[in-house]
């Protein structure tokens, strides 16, 4: 009888160390394999073979699955994750494997052609360019203008990594983008492009992890951040298109950045990595100047695009509105001239979050925390502002500080009152609402190619729409109040108005006409939606690292948020109070009720930790008591 380490794939196990069970003959590291845990059978993977037990009978493995072992980087990388991302191994393993308890079998080959690179229009100049001087593994941010040609340039280097023998993972921020990614990769590549998400189902998810770990000949995965964990024995090339997209940040445990561990990723396989976006994020910018990595600009439009007029349209200008609350009378016009050339409209609602609009309506004033430099959160039941980082709170109030005029407004606006006022407006349009409320059938993933066939005139809908999409028939966007972002409690707010602005405003210039944007809002010389309507990267940069460095928030410090959760408000903030009087070398800030105050029935309380150390990060996740949650590298502190 032979004994061996097996990490389990269930999220039961809440240890952090691997289970050891026997077999009868010798396994390789790497095996998948069948392991009874807690009267039920879960898969594991066999990590290390070690002597028979002393202190306890080892239970035998229930089945050696007949699959291939895996590839020792996958479990490298795994280990990494554990040790870098502190989670229970049981949840670690969730991410290395689906559940395979039965095997597909009878699994299709797919027939792998050449790269057909003809089929592509030629390189530009500034894509050639780029494809140059990624010469060797390392990493790369490819500050690309949107329309620029950056998915061009990732296809040549796929092409180029196919070439070598190597695969590649194309990584996107937002399932509803992998069907027209594959498509075009598709186009090129064939069978060798596979794809990969948590919308497929359970079977569809394990044939391709399967055909992937079986795969004899170069492939491209494409899929979100869950990709990077693909059994994949030889990476040339690792792409984070939209890289600077909070959906690269994994909520649940272990709570990964997908660079970072792509970063990981490509040393362990001698890869490129590329971090393609119109709008990087700011601490990636920052590192990359820092350590001198090679940034990539691409500020030219590929053939066939055309730069867009861009309308700033002041909601305060009541005039601007005779027919609608929400949609400008200039707004209007362009939708009517669209329809009646057979062009879409895209109507945007930046509805990140769940802070409600909270500004003045004469002078565009908003309530900031004076110690946190971040917008204030109205709390309807007692009528105040408070700050969820540092818990300062004042009265919400009715006359305007600035302007001294009685025109503060404290509202709301969704996506299903957009659709019934535009329906009015436009009663013989064609519609389709794209939300977090679509059903599966409705997903925009689902219906691409009804979209982009025409067959919709008007897209409404929220973050979802403003990325990647390519919609050649698209000539007018509305954004219908693009100050919503702005009034989130954090640190982010700006970065992220400005990215999303700046990433709606690029889905039309995409085909044959050059196209127009109205963007609708209280705050028309906000440098944020100022510097994005006119893509002016190097004062917003310049202007948000400052106030960065001021306030201490990344690149200039670590962050970690902590959260707990108790039967009253008074309970979670004592508990709260008690553990940050722990905590030394670090510095502390709350305190404070959560953005959602309270989950499930419990009040959650939060504290933000910042250090320019990330060890001592890690070392205040070691001190946490039993209930406690935490997010190491957080996206956001909402």
């Amino acid at each position: 009888m032979l004994y061996y380490q097996v990490w389990p794939r269930s999220s039961r196990y809440h240890g952090t160390q691997a289970l050891t069970y026997s077999w009868s003959s010798a396994l390789p590291i790497g095996q998948i394999v069948t392991i009874p845990m807690q009267h039920l059978n879960v898969s594991g993977v066999v990590v290390a073979r070690v002597p028979k037990p002393i202190s306890f009978a080892a239970k035998p493995m229930a089945a050696a699955l007949d699959l291939p072992a895996l590839p020792a980087p996958v479990l490298q990388l795994a280990k990494w994750l554990q040790q870098y991302y502190p989670a229970p191994l049981g949840m670690i393993t969730q991410q290395l494997l689906p559940e395979l308890s039965k095997p597909d079998a009878d699994l299709s080959v797919p027939s792998f052609s050449t790269p057909a690179l003809d089929t592509m229009p030629p390189l530009t100049t500034q894509q050639q360019s780029v494809t140059s001087a990624i010469s060797k593994p390392d990493t790369y941010l490819l500050h690309g203008v949107t329309g620029s040609g950056k998915t061009r340039v990732y296809i040549e280097l796929a092409a180029r990594a196919v070439a070598a023998g190597r695969s590649s993972l194309i990584l996107t921020p937002e399932i509803s983008l992998t069907s027209q990614l594959a498509e075009r990769f598709r186009a090129v590549f064939g069978q060798r492009v596979l794809v990969m998400h948590s919308q497929q189902t359970a079977m569809e998810r394990r044939r391709v992890w399967q055909q992937i770990l079986l795969a004899a000949e170069p492939v491209i995965v494409i899929g979100p951040r869950s990709i990077l964990f693909s059994p994949l024995r030889s990476i040339g090339l690792i792409v984070l298109d939209e890289a600077h997209e909070p959906a690269y940040k994994q909520e649940q445990a272990p709570h990964y950045q997908a660079a970072r561990v792509a970063s990981y990723l490509r040393e362990l396989h001698g890869a490129e990595q590329i971090l393609g976006s119109a709008s990087p994020l700011i601490t990636d910018y920052f590192l990359a100047a820092q350590r001198g990595k090679q940034i990539l600009t691409m500020d030219a439009l590929a053939a066939g695009k055309r730069q867009a007029q861009v309308h700033i349209i002041d909601l305060k200008d009541r005039s601007q509105f005779p027919r609608s609350r929400w949609l400008s009378q200039p707004l209007i016009k362009a939708i009517t001239e669209a329809l009646s050339q057979g062009q879409q409209t895209l109507l945007y609602l930046n509805r990140r979050g769940t802070a409600r609009l909270v500004i003045c309506e004469s002078c565009g004033w908003q309530a900031e925390c004076p110690t946190c430099d971040l917008p204030l959160t109205y709390h309807g039941d007692t009528h105040n502002l408070r700050c969820h980082v540092c818990n300062i709170t004042q009265p919400a109030p009715s006359i305007c500080p600035d302007c001294n005029q009685p025109s503060v407004i404290y509202k709301s606006i969704g996506t299903k009152a957009i659709v019934t006022e535009v329906q009015k407006l436009f009663p013989q349009a064609r519609l389709a609402r794209f939300d977090t409320d679509n059903k599966r059938s409705e997903q925009f993933s689902q219906q691409y190619n009804t979209v982009k066939d025409g067959q919709v005139d008007i897209l409404i809908g929220t973050q979802m729409l403003a990325k990647g999409l390519d919609l050649p028939r698209l000539s007018v966007v509305g954004v219908l109040v693009a100050d919503t972002s702005l009034q989130l409690p954090d640190y982010t707010a700006a970065e992220r108005t400005y990215q999303l602005l700046l990433q709606v405003l690029g889905r039309i210039g995409r085909g044959h006409v050059a196209g127009q944007a109205f963007v609708q809002t209280y705050q028309p010389n906000n440098p944020a939606i100022a510097d994005a309507a006119a893509a002016n990267w190097p004062d917003f940069y310049k202007r948000e690292l400052s106030d960065r460095k001021v306030f201490k928030y990344p690149p200039y410090v670590y962050l970690l948020k902590l959260s707990v959760r108790r039967a009253s408000s008074s309970s979670a903030a004592k508990a709260a109070a008690a553990f940050a009087a722990t905590l030394r070398g670090v510095e502390v800030v709350g305190p404070a009720p959560a953005l959602r105050e309270k989950v499930a029935g419990k009040y959650v309380q939060q504290l933000v930790i910042k250090s320019a150390q990330r060890s001592k990060l890690l070392d205040v996740i070691k001190q946490l008591p039993a209930g406690w949650s935490y997010d190491i590298d957080p996206a956001d502190l909402v």
